[in-house]
């Protein structure tokens, strides 16, 4: 069984933690991480272009002159395209859909091999406790200049409803907390450290581990 070493807020080793096989000890397959990535990416993005068509204009839909008789061309509307101001045509709508599809078992798999692999890399770390009844920054800048994570950007993973050290890493440059049911492949790539803590840990192995 994998194993971490396992700190207090102090910086000192107070064991060893077990990890549960199936999301520390997942070989890397880079092509399916990448793919996580893409689907993660594309499904939170946001559709902000938008043309108006000819039937979204706003206006009196009145034809412009007689069909016949004025010598020129017949227009029914001045909502053309080919009339200035009129609908855009083949322009970007927000009926545009960037989503992309990944099942729930790939999912699960690309982010158990980003975590096997910062555990391989010595870049994931568990702790005890993170609790800071305070909820002051510099108590958390103290337990972090303690552990073993140098000046790297850092993903601090919680348990949920740790709102004191939410607060306090606030005011922290290159911290970020989020909570173990909420971790993803995107967040744990942007961030060279991950602290996780001893209840965080075990919420992904109930969470996050293959059925």
């Amino acid at each position: 069984m994998a194993t971490v070493v396992l700190y207090n807020k102090e910086g000192k080793n107070v064991g060893n933690l077990d990890l549960e096989d199936s999301i520390f000890q997942v070989e890397l397959n880079p092509a399916l991480v990448h793919e996580a990535v893409v689907a993660q990416t594309a499904n939170s993005r946001m559709v902000l272009a938008h043309t108006k068509g000819r039937g979204e204009v706003r206006g009196a839909d009145k034809k412009p002159w007689k069909q016949k008789g004025t010598g020129r061309a017949r227009h029914g509307s001045r909502y053309s395209p080919i009339w200035r101001g009129g609908g855009i045509t083949f322009g970007p709508t927000k009926e545009r859909n960037f989503s992309k599809k990944l099942n729930k078992k790939a999912k699960r798999k690309a982010l158990a091999m980003v975590l096997s692999d910062k555990l391989m890399q010595e870049r994931f770390i568990a702790v005890e406790d993170l609790h800071l009844p305070e909820g002051r920054t510099k108590d958390l800048i103290a337990i972090l200049q303690a552990l073993p994570l140098s000046s790297t950007k850092t993903l601090v993973v919680l348990e949920s409803g740790n709102h004191s050290i939410m607060r306090a890493a606030k005011n922290i440059p290159k911290v970020q907390t989020i909570s173990a049911k909420s971790l993803n492949v995107v967040d744990l790539l942007s961030y060279d450290r991950v602290l996780a803590t001893k209840e965080a840990v075990i919420i992904l192995s109930e969470v996050y581990k293959r059925s």
